[in-house]
C-alpha cells in the first residue's frame, strides 16, 4: 500500500494501542508499523467487531439472519503526534433466510458519510471550533483532505445557524430581541461585487447576510426576522448609503437611522482638504511659485490633524523623542522627531484662506459631535454649510450638500451616539478569515464561517 516506505515492522504490540472505549466491540487487535523514507509513522490496526445480538436481526422481517461472509471496511483513526493511523475491521454480513435480504453489520464508531471514527471527527471538529488554523494546516494535523475538512465545517456550520424550511435552508431568526443594528458592505469579489452584511451592535454578531448592497437586502432582512422583532429596534448605524436610509425609513419608519461619524470626517478629510491642497499646489505651479508649491506636498499630515495633536509632537519632539529607534542588523538610522509643526500649521493658515476654512470646519465637528443636544448639533452643522458656501470652492459646496442631504441622521448622532466601530472591526476579521483560507470560492460556505465567527469569542 505504500511503496515509498523503507522499512516496515509488522508486530503484535499488545496493549501499545488500545481503544476500548471509543473502538466498542473492535477484537483481535494486531498493528503494524510502517515508517516512511520522509520518516513519518503509519499505524495500521486489524481487527474485527464483535456480533451483537441485534446484528443478526433482520431489519425488514425481524427474522434471525445467517452469516454471509465478511468485508474489511478501512477507517481513518485519530492521529497521535506525526503519524497517521488507519482501522482495519471486519464487518459480517448477513442473509436473511425468510425475505433473501443481505445486511451488513453496523460499526458504531464510524462518522456518517465518512470513512473515518468518531474520534477522527471530534479531533477535526475541535480545531474548526477554535477558529485558529486555516483548513489546510487542520488537514495536515489530522491527516485527511482539505475537502474533508471543508465538507464537515460547512455541515457544522450549517447545523449551527440554518434551519429547514421545506426543500431548501434558510438563516435561523435571532433567538433574542435587538435595540441598535449596524449595516455595511464589504467587498467580496473583484470586478465591484459586493455583499452586506446586518449585525447587533450590542453582541457582534451578524444577523443576516446578502449578495449586494441594496434596498431589497434590507426589506429580506425584515421579511425573515418579522414586524414584531423590528419593532424592537430603536436605531441602524450605517455610512452615507441612501439605499439603507430609505429601505430602513420606508418599511420601519419608528426606526431612526444615524450615519457614522468617521464616515462624514473621512469624507472632509479625502474629498475636501486632500483636494483644496492639490488644487492649490496646481494654482502654485501655475502662477510660477515653485517654491510654495513645494512647500505644500508634506502639508496634508499638518492639515488633517488637530491643534491638540500638533502641539503634543512638537513637545514629544522637543524632549528628543525618537520616531523609530533603528537597528543596528540591517544599518538603519534612529530618526529623530521633527518639531515646528504647529507653527507651520499656523503659518498654512495665515497665508491661505481655504486652509483657515478648514480648520473652522475641524473645530465645528469637534464641538458638533462632542454635544448630546439635537438643537447644538444642528447649530454647528447650520454653521459648517454657512462655511462652505462662503468660500464659493466646489469641494466645500460637494461637502455642504452632503451634510444636507442626510441632515436627519447626522444630528440623530447627538441623542444615540452609534457609531460603525463595530461593524468596521468585523470587516476588518473578515478580511483576515479570507486571508487564512487565500479565499474562498464557495460564498455559501463563506458566508456561514462569518457568522460564525461573529459568534466566537477567544480566550
Amino acid at each position: 500500500m505504500h511503496t515509498n516506505c523503507s522499512v516496515t515492522i509488522s508486530q503484535t504490540i499488545p496493549g501499545a494501542i488500545v481503544y476500548p472505549e471509543s473502538l466498542t466491540g473492535f477484537i483481535n487487535q494486531t498493528t503494524d508499523l510502517i515508517v516512511s523514507d520522509s520518516g513519518q509513522l503509519f499505524y495500521h490496526i486489524y481487527g474485527e467487531q464483535f456480533i451483537t445480538p441485534e446484528d443478526s436481526v433482520c431489519p425488514c422481517c425481524k427474522t434471525t439472519m445467517h452469516v454471509h461472509g465478511q468485508i474489511t471496511r478501512v477507517l481513518k483513526h485519530e492521529s497521535k503526534g506525526n503519524s497517521t493511523c488507519r482501522i482495519f475491521v471486519k464487518v459480517t454480513r448477513f442473509k436473511c433466510p425468510k425475505c433473501h435480504k443481505t445486511h451488513v453489520q453496523q460499526i458504531p464508531y464510524e462518522c456518517p458519510n465518512h470513512r473515518m471514527t468518531t474520534d477522527l471527527y471530534k479531533q477535526i471538529t475541535y480545531h474548526l471550533e477554535r477558529h485558529d488554523l486555516s483548513l489546510k494546516k487542520i488537514a495536515q494535523i489530522c491527516g485527511v483532505d482539505s475537502h474533508t475538512v471543508k465538507a464537515i465545517d460547512k455541515n457544522r456550520l450549517s447545523k449551527l445557524h440554518t434551519t429547514e424550511d421545506g426543500s431548501h435552508r434558510k438563516l435561523k431568526k435571532p433567538m433574542e430581541y435587538s435595540r441598535y443594528l449596524g449595516i455595511d458592505e464589504f467587498k467580496l469579489h473583484n470586478h465591484h461585487q459586493y455583499a452586506t452584511h446586518i449585525i447587533d451592535l450590542d453582541t457582534g454578531h451578524i444577523l443576516w447576510i446578502a449578495f449586494g448592497k441594496k434596498k431589497q437586502i434590507v426589506y429580506d432582512f425584515i421579511n425573515h426576522v418579522g414586524y414584531n422583532w423590528m419593532r424592537h429596534v430603536k436605531a441602524v448605524s450605517c455610512d452615507m448609503n441612501a439605499y439603507f436610509y430609505s429601505a430602513f425609513h420606508e418599511k420601519c419608519p419608528w426606526i431612526q437611522v444615524v450615519y457614522d461619524r468617521f464616515h462624514l470626517i473621512k469624507n472632509f478629510n479625502d474629498k475636501v482638504i486632500s483636494m483644496v491642497r492639490k488644487d492649490e499646489q496646481r494654482r502654485l505651479i501655475e502662477e510660477g511659485n515653485i517654491g510654495k508649491a513645494r512647500s505644500l506636498k508634506q502639508t496634508r499630515y499638518i492639515l488633517l490633524s488637530s491643534p491638540e495633536t500638533l502641539e503634543r509632537k512638537d513637545a514629544l519632539a522637543s524632549q528628543g523623542a525618537l520616531l523609530d529607534s533603528g537597528h543596528v542588523l540591517f544599518r538603519k538610522e534612529p530618526k529623530i522627531r521633527k518639531g515646528g509643526l504647529m507653527k507651520r500649521y499656523k503659518q498654512l493658515l495665515k497665508e491661505n484662506e481655504l486652509f483657515f476654512a478648514i480648520d473652522l470646519i475641524k473645530e465645528e465637528l469637534k464641538e458638533a459631535y462632542a454635544t448630546s443636544d439635537e438643537n447644538t448639533m444642528a447649530n454647528h452643522l447650520t454653521h459648517i454649510v454657512e462655511i462652505c458656501n462662503a468660500t464659493k470652492n466646489e469641494h466645500f459646496k460637494w461637502f455642504s450638500n452632503l451634510i444636507l442631504k442626510h441632515w436627519n441622521g447626522l444630528i440623530s448622532h447627538a441623542i444615540l451616539r452609534l457609531s460603525n466601530g463595530k461593524i468596521e472591526g468585523i470587516n476588518n476579521r473578515i478580511k483576515t478569515v479570507r486571508r487564512m483560507s487565500y479565499g474562498f470560492r464557495d460564498d455559501e460556505y463563506f458566508f456561514l464561517k462569518l457568522i460564525d465567527m461573529s459568534r466566537y469569542r477567544s480566550a
